[in-house]
């Protein structure tokens, strides 16, 4: 998988849908590089890091997490400086963590198949909690770079955060707009609000977590009428 260009400061590495491994967002500030979700595993996270490697870009000092489902999060405890996540998000983190110490991880193996693809010859799981929790709303710079994080109403968790990039006119959506999973059900007055958070952002790109990326008239269509 190589990265691919979103403008000059903001990169992605794919997703894979065998595995569930969602889009990897980059973003190169004049201080410090951010990376947006943690990826599945560790084996997520080195991948992604090798490719910056490759590119000769500077490994994420900051990693900002869109919510708390394993393909997003897992990745938590090999990433390189600092996780950011809304305080929703980290206690869906702390709780599966305890589930996991108590019960073993047979569960979570259990939940879907792609699981078992990521975590395969029995690759540990590992989960932590953030570095940083915030509430509603967090503005960082990477240095000439504001980072915009939103928490949103969402049809898919109730712990989404949305990552603006205020200058590119970007923002990253993880998996806000998909229903709830594994079903895929989608609350209508969830929906809405959702749409309306989409429509209120000043920007001309959006990226979802599974998918290539779109316009913000392209979300809100989906997310009310897909």
């Amino acid at each position: 998988m190589k990265l691919i260009k979103l403008s000059e400061r903001i990169f992605y590495y794919p997703c894979e849908h065998e595995n569930d491994r969602p889009n990897l967002g980059y973003i190169r500030g004049d201080n410090f590089a951010v990376a947006i979700d943690a990826g599945h595993s560790a084996k997520h996270v080195e991948e992604f890091y090798r490719e910056l490697e490759k590119e000769g870009f500077p490994l994420p000092s900051v990693t900002i997490l869109t919510h708390w489902h394993w393909d997003h999060s897992f990745g938590m405890h090999a990433v390189n400086g600092i996780c950011i996540a809304n305080s929703r998000t980290n206690q869906h983190l702390l709780d599966f963590k305890d589930r996991l110490e108590k019960e073993g991880k047979e569960f979570f193996l259990n939940i879907h198949e792609t699981i078992r693809v990521e975590y395969k010859e029995d690759t540990p799981v590992i989960v932590v909690p953030a570095d940083i929790v915030f509430d509603k709303e967090l503005l960082i710079d990477a240095g000439n770079c504001p980072i915009r994080l939103i928490t949103c109403d969402s049809p898919h968790t109730d712990d989404s955060t949305l990552v603006q990039i205020v200058n590119e006119r970007i923002v990253f959506l993880g998996d806000a707009g998909c229903g709830v999973f594994p079903i895929g059900t989608k609350d209508r007055e969830l929906c809405e609000k959702y749409a309306s958070t989409i429509a209120s952002l000043d920007v001309d790109k959006c990226l979802e977590g599974h998918w290539t990326p779109d316009t913000p008239e392209g979300i809100i269509e989906d997310v009310l009428n897909g």
